[in-house]
């Protein structure tokens, strides 16, 4: 049992993936193995229309108006009314589930979504945000990217990024796109795949709210206080044997609409400090800050604490004690638009105990 399980298990929260990404990108041939894969696992899948998302009707065993029973023992439903009631429903359901997968819909910001369970006392009690991940076309991301907002909204908040249709594109389009993606989102973990073919861990049960996840793909991030490091390591998630040395000509897209600041602190913080002071920050500055997420060492605290933010609602707990010989730092990450960097790292700075 990992210690993301445990965590979970531990808090008896149930583990939800917010599912997005733009119309034909591949949401629903994910969502399709998620139905049909014999993966052990019971998953609630909240669709927001059963007959627009093409859901195989062969996967289907049993469906009233809003519930359908897939035959591999997941269930499905559509969203007709309002979140909130849904997730009441299921969670009532005398067959609990293992997770619960949101899709919205491939205009929607996945903000208000990813809000719902960190707003609702009831779904908030008995649910945790498990991970944001968003399935994006390599062929078309580029110009989504040029015409619609929200096609940069849905990388800049994901933990998780499913590049897919990656036969469609040349190697050196390939990596353009993905260069384009790390200028908006460089901690997001990255899997390149075609016809949406991923290991469904890989997807689900990432405890992306766990920063671990995160240096898995940047060791660097500790250090990482500016954006002038080698980006290479970006690159290394997929064990497809490319190459990734030879990047003598490749441009590092720096999204001038999308920044990510990382801050860090080996001195232990002072919870009584950093509360009021994250608390308004994200008052003031809510609206453009997407995603925010870290793990504190507090004073006089053996426990991590763990937190994280869409827009202005923020999220926090003891997670786990700090375990022997570890490095118990404390860092953070903000994604957003025009963030006041000069006041979130001397703000941060300046809690330490």
């Amino acid at each position: 049992m990992t210690d993301a399980t445990s965590a979970a298990a531990a808090s008896g929260k149930i583990p939800v993936t917010v599912l997005t990404g733009y119309l034909g990108a591949g949401k629903t041939t994910l969502l399709n193995r998620i139905l049909s894969e014999p993966h052990g696992q019971k998953y609630a899948v909240i669709v927001n229309e059963f007959g627009e998302i093409g859901i195989d009707n062969d996967l289907v065993v049993d469906a009233d108006e809003e519930v359908f029973e897939m035959n591999n023992g997941c269930i499905c439903c559509t969203v007709r009314g309002d979140l909130v009631r849904i997730i009441d429903g299921l969670m009532r359901r005398k067959g609990k589930f293992d997770a619960i997968i949101v899709e919205t819909t491939g205009l929607a910001d996945p903000a208000p979504v990813a809000q719902t369970f960190f707003m609702d006392e009831n779904v908030g009690a008995k649910t945790r945000l498990d991970a944001v991940v968003t399935v994006a076309d390599a062929k078309w991301l580029k110009d989504r990217l040029k015409d619609a907002p929200e096609a940069k909204n849905q990388i800049a908040f994901a933990d998780v990024i499913v590049l897919n249709k990656t036969d469609l594109v040349t190697p050196a389009e390939l990596e353009e796109v993905e260069a384009r993606i790390r200028g908006i989102n460089p901690y997001a973990k990255l899997h390149r795949t075609e016809r949406a073919r991923v290991d469904i861990k890989d997807v689900l049960g990432r405890n992306a709210f766990d920063l671990d996840r995160i240096l898995e793909i940047e060791p660097a991030f500790l250090e990482a206080d500016d954006h002038d490091h080698d980006h290479d390591h970006h690159h290394h998630d997929h064990d497809h044997g490319h190459d990734h040395h030879h990047h003598g000509g490749l441009k590092h897209y720096h999204d001038e609409d999308m920044q990510s600041i990382s801050v860090s602190s080996d001195k232990p913080l002072n919870p009584d400090k950093f509360f009021p002071w994250i608390q308004e920050l994200v008052q003031t500055d809510g609206k453009d800050i997407l995603r925010c997420k870290g793990i504190l060492s507090f004073k006089d605290d053996d426990e991590r604490f763990v937190f994280q933010g869409v827009h202005m609602i923020l999220d926090g707990d003891h997670q786990r004690k700090w375990k022997d010989g570890e490095e118990r730092i404390s860092r953070a990450v903000f994604i957003g638009r025009h963030l006041p960097e000069d006041k979130i790292r001397k703000g941060f700075a300046a809690c330490v105990a």
